[in-house]
């Protein structure tokens, strides 16, 4: 009997393991497939949104309004996912701020925020400076121009890496600082006053820009006529001041003291600092980790909460970000390299965790502005922890400090494509998280998922990246996802996610009439007219969309493979490029859908042009003002553009290069230019001294050390050719610290760090006469205390230390402007 029995209870598991074969076999009698390993329930809804407690947002003349609620910000009565990047308009030459927020418009962003250093305006006591560079109510009215909103970050203490956080110095000798202090909050009065009758007029219930302030930074303060008590007070003199605006915000990090009405809060997020003492690479950082935490700093070593009173506080306000790190500066000490990935896998990051306003700190970088008594930077001199450059505040930003383009400015643009179109959707989509998550910041081998749904619609997120540390390819990846209507799984069968990608995935879309299951390749946008979806896909990873059949509905693969069964069509096989793959008819008409490589997708940009919302593709950068398309270059067969739909004719000055794909491309005709700078060494460097500490780290050389420099000249030829829009210098080198002259007036200086220098020559007083720049070069000695990027370190002679300069090449830079008729 009991020999019976277990030949019964081994049969009866076979039979099992048969059933439980059979039910995840895939349809088209291939290799079984394996139960999905991650799951993600997103059956339960979320709270609604709730009022805030305080009264937030306002209505302009026209009638439009702004609001916001417990989850979201509010704009006309729907959700709005603002993009905000930050640009100090002190740091920058007026006479280019109109086409620097052309470009940031062009690229997506929303809101411009800008501090207003109280140094920058009155360095001297009473003698206040709104001229120039510093004439915010010209900036402000700029952006009003071209239909951007401003955020003002107000102080009085910004820091912004700028001298004492932007605090005047005679101001620190003659009151106490950053607390109710009677001395203090007088001559805040008088500022606050002073900044309030520059913006007279241009804030939101005016009919004018200005939709947000910003009251301190950093500010955890508790003593006695601190904390929430002094943020209140700053409130109530900026609203005296006639500062009135929409929302106004304090940072949320760093433990801060948050009132209990009236403000929002605003986060940050950093993929290094130049602030660590550290001098070899940081830990894995928490920001490539999908968390409901909104503070990095209080995210543990386990990934759990290390302040989960702060979290519940927090979480009753909306998720909103001011400086989530698009670069990062260098400080003397420390210089952290970052790369696009570094920037991009951290939004994806942050957008898949719950955030519902994505603020960048710095989108363009800048300069110093000359003082009038002292240099304009953070230095251990004045008592602060680190060292910066003296002029430079290029940042690593997406618009570097000469206006040069860096590669995340075209990876972060296919965020902002996504959030001008789907970002209504995604706001009030909460946030769900796997059973299964990492359990450290050193687990590399559990995947890192989040989704976002609002009931069955939402979003898969991906991340596969690490900065410094290499995740590594996940095989046989699908994600279940448990959703009120049932279970999807995504894909239907697993792939394989190489190392290193990071993508959005659309799960129940609603597209041309027909319901798009889920795509294994990133949304980018859509055009109404023609009907038009467009889509990219990550290079390793199978493009495939599912799509539901539905009674008056057609699915024609243009340039991939189609299988229909057990009611759905598949769609893999897809042929990445500017064609159109798919092609939907409903009785709502017909739709296209474009798959994009990722290369691809970096060079599509979308505007309203001519009367209509038009797409444009070109592997160069593009900008618009009214009808007219700027085209700019450093490679003057690259000026060219594709359009879709079509222009009526030809732009003036291009030619008609024909079809490529959906687009047609225009292209210009401009020779280049050929100039070599002439350079010759002066002098060579002195032996160096050892770098000396100060409180921590090692300190910055000062003005007479550069007495011992290594020096060379280096005049650049007058550029002829009028496409040329500006020349720029590429200095290779090796060395500590690098400061560039003309005339003998400090321009910018450059820490070291592995990467050529990149100097803009279109400011430089007497371009056009042939300018002769004078450069110096300290030498990096061996022993120095600092961090360098990985493979940035020199071989050193012999004698320790080096101070070389390998290449000074010229690069002109062309722009065409193409304008579209009516």
């Amino acid at each position: 009997m009991k020999r019976n029995a277990g030949l019964v209870l081994v049969a009866g598991f076979v039979q099992l393991i048969l059933a439980a074969m059979t039910a995840f076999a895939s349809p088209d009698g291939q290799d079984p497939v394996p139960a999905p390993a991650i799951v993600i329930d997103a059956r339960s809804m979320p709270s609604p949104a709730e009022p805030l407690p305080f009264s937030a947002g306002g209505r302009s003349p026209d009638g439009h309004t702004l609001s916001a609620n417990s989850r979201y910000l509010v704009r006309d009565g729907k959700p709005w996912f603002a993009i905000m990047g930050e640009f100090h308009y002190s740091r920058y030459p007026e006479a280019s701020w109109e086409e620097e927020i052309l470009r940031m418009k062009a690229n997506g962003i929303q809101i411009i925020s800008t501090y207003v250093f109280w140094i920058h305006h009155e360095e001297i006591e009473g003698q206040f400076d709104w001229t120039r560079q510093r004439n915010l109510r010209r900036f402000v009215e700029l952006c009003a121009k071209h239909r951007l909103y401003v955020w003002i970050r107000i102080g009085p203490w910004d820091h912004g890496e700028a001298r004492n956080g932007g605090l005047p110095d005679w101001l620190l000798a003659k009151s106490t600082p950053r607390q109710n202090d009677p001395a203090y909050l007088a001559y805040v009065r008088r500022f606050f006053g002073e900044i309030g009758r520059q913006t007279n007029g241009l804030f939101w219930k005016d009919g004018g820009p200005i939709v947000g302030v910003q009251l301190e930074n950093e500010y955890i303060a508790k003593g006695p006529g601190q904390g929430t008590a002094h943020i209140l007070t700053l409130l109530e003199l900026a609203k005296e001041a006639g500062l009135q605006a929409a929302f106004y915000t304090i940072t949320g990090w760093d433990g801060a003291n948050i009132p209990p009405h009236d403000v929002l809060l605003v986060f940050s997020g950093y993929a290094d600092g130049f602030w660590w003492r550290s001098l070899t690479d940081l830990p894995p950082n928490p920001n490539y980790f999908f968390t409901a935490i909104r503070c990095q700093e209080n995210v543990g070593d386990d990934l759990r909460s290390t302040h989960p009173e702060i979290d519940a506080q927090q979480s009753t306000y909306p998720f909103l970000t001011a400086e989530m790190g698009s670069g990062m500066e260098f400080a003397y000490h420390r210089r952290p390299l970052l790369s696009a990935d570094d920037t991009a896998a951290m939004e994806l990051v942050k957008l898949g965790s719950g955030v519902t306003m994505y603020g960048y700190y710095m989108f363009h970088g800048g300069t110093n502005p000359d003082g009038k008594a002292t240099t304009l930077q953070e230095s251990q001199a004045t008592g602060y922890p680190n060292d910066l450059p003296v002029k430079s505040y290029d940042f690593q930003a997406p618009i570097g400090e000469f206006g040069q383009i860096s590669q995340s400015y075209r990876d972060l643009k296919l965020f902002h494509l996504f959030l001008e179109d789907f970002g209504g959707d995604l706001a009030p989509m909460a946030p769900y998280f796997p059973e299964r998550m990492p359990k450290s910041r050193q687990d590399t081998q559990t995947p890192r998922l989040a989704a976002r749904f609002q009931s069955d619609r939402g979003f898969l997120f991906l991340n596969n990246y690490q900065r410094n540390y290499p995740l590594p390819e996940r095989k046989g990846l699908q994600v279940r996802l448990e959703l009120p209507s049932g279970a999807v799984d995504v894909p239907r069968h697993p792939v394989n996610v190489p190392s290193g990608m990071y993508g959005i995935w659309p799960v129940n879309l609603d597209i041309g009439g027909a319901v798009l299951r889920y795509a294994t390749a990133q949304l980018l946008c859509k055009l109404g007219d023609p009907k038009t979806y467009v889509f990219f896909g990550w290079p390793g990873v199978p493009v495939e969309f599912t799509l539901e059949n539905e009674d008056g509905v057609s699915i024609e693969a243009l340039h991939a493979r189609v299988t229909r069964e057990q009611g759905f069509t598949y769609v893999d096989g897809v042929e990445l490029g500017t064609q159109g793959a798919i092609r939907i008819r409903s009785r709502s008409g017909e739709t296209t859908i474009v798959v994009l490589s990722r290369e691809q997708a970096g060079n599509l940009w979308k505007t309203r042009l001519a009367g209509r919302e038009r797409l444009l593709f070109s592997p160069s950068e593009v900008f618009f003002e009214e009808n007219r398309i700027h085209v700019r270059s450093t490679d003057p067969t690259q000026l060219m553009v594709g359009i879709f739909p079509k222009p009526e004719s030809v732009p003036t000055g291009f030619t008609d290069r024909g079809e490529d794909g959906i687009f047609h491309r225009y292209a210009a005709s401009v020779p280049g230019v050929t100039v070599k700078a002439e350079v010759k060494m002066l002098g060579k460097a002195e032996s160096s001294a050892p770098v000396k500490l100060g409180k921590e780290v090692a300190l910055a050389p000062i003005d007479s050390d550069f007495d011992r420099a290594a020096r060379w000249s280096i005049r650049v030829p007058g550029v002829d050719g009028k496409a040329v829009k500006d020349v720029f210098l590429r200095i290779t080198y090796q060395g500590d610290v690098a400061r560039m002259y003309e005339g003998g007036k400090f321009l910018t200086d450059d820490f070291y760090h592995g990467t050529p220098w990149q100097i803009g020559l279109e400011r430089v007083e007497g371009r056009q006469a042939d300018p002769e720049l004078e450069l110096k070069i300290l030498p990096l000695r061996q022993d120095a205390p600092i961090y360098l990027p990985a493979g940035s370190r020199p071989t050193f002679p012999p004698n320790g230390a080096v101070a070389e300069l390998k290449n000074v090449e010229v690069v002109p830079e062309y722009e065409v402007v193409m304008e579209l008729k009516q």
